[in-house]
């Protein structure tokens, strides 16, 4: 079963989970000046992605290369990965591909814990990517 699979009734059914809706969870955090390049990048691509409206273009045209300014500025400390298998538990059906995934760790070979799920939102649509969110934080599989 595909993480994308799952739904949030379920999880909250079997892991008895609730939603907490928070407005503040970023509130405290300082703003991150972005580089000239990627304003630049940004500008050029992010009305041609939405034109495109392919999940694929956004992927590629905008969530990428933010990914990438996020690793330049966290002094290249993190690894990225794209499109990677990443089972976490196949007895609970915690199996699929990830949209994107970062690794606190320079290695771009493997997946080192601790790792972050990347998920985009399907169709546009935010809380139909919550289940599969929730899914890539259960558990790692190291």
């Amino acid at each position: 079963m595909s993480y994308s699979e799952f739904t949030f009734q379920e999880l909250r059914d079997k892991l008895s989970l609730q939603l907490v809706q928070d407005t503040s969870l970023f509130a405290t955090l300082e703003e991150v000046q972005v580089s000239a390049y990627l304003e630049t990048t940004l500008h050029e691509n992010v009305a041609l992605a939405l034109n495109i409206n392919t999940e694929k273009a956004r992927s590629e045209m905008i969530i990428a290369p933010m990914l990438i300014e996020i690793r330049k500025i966290l002094n290249r400390q993190i690894s990225l990965f794209s499109g990677v298998e990443f089972h976490m538990d196949a007895s609970l059906g915690l199996t699929g591909v990830c949209d994107y995934l970062i690794s606190k760790s320079t290695n771009q070979v493997y997946i080192n814990a601790p790792a972050v799920i990347i998920v985009e939102a399907k169709n546009e649509n935010i809380k139909a990517g919550l289940p599969q969110c929730i899914v890539g934080c259960l558990k790692t599989p190291f």
